[in-house]
């Protein structure tokens, strides 16, 4: 099984083939991804490496946490599983915002409130 690590606080000259090529040297990568903005095509200073198992991901870890890339100390952990967030709040399928709270809205009382 493939183990996932974050490396954060990277330099913006970091492309995934030098980020792959940085952690082949501990073990198989599985693959390697910096992070890139949508709108400027320029990296987010973040990106996600796979490899092989999690002895080599561990190893991988120790020796590359705090490393100086480009004068940046970066950042080298286990990568956490995505949040689950609910997605942005504005207009849905539901109507706009979305908001499932029964005490606030029309009708619970305050000014002008009250039910009917």
């Amino acid at each position: 099984m493939s183990t996932k690590i974050y490396v954060g606080n990277l330099p913006y000259s970091v492309t995934d083939s030098s980020l792959e090529s940085n952690f082949a040297e501990f073990g198989n990568v599985s693959s390697a991804k910096v992070m890139m903005d949508r709108e400027t095509g320029r990296s987010k200073g973040f990106g996600f490496v796979e490899m092989a198992n999690a002895e080599v991901a561990q190893a991988a870890i120790t020796a590359l946490h705090g490393m100086s890339v480009d004068g940046r100390s970066i950042v080298v952990n286990l990568a956490r599983p995505r949040e689950a967030t609910g997605g942005a709040r504005g207009y849905s399928a539901n109507g706009y915002g979305d908001n499932k709270r029964s005490d606030v809205g029309y009708g619970s009382g305050g000014y002008g409130g009250g039910r009917y």
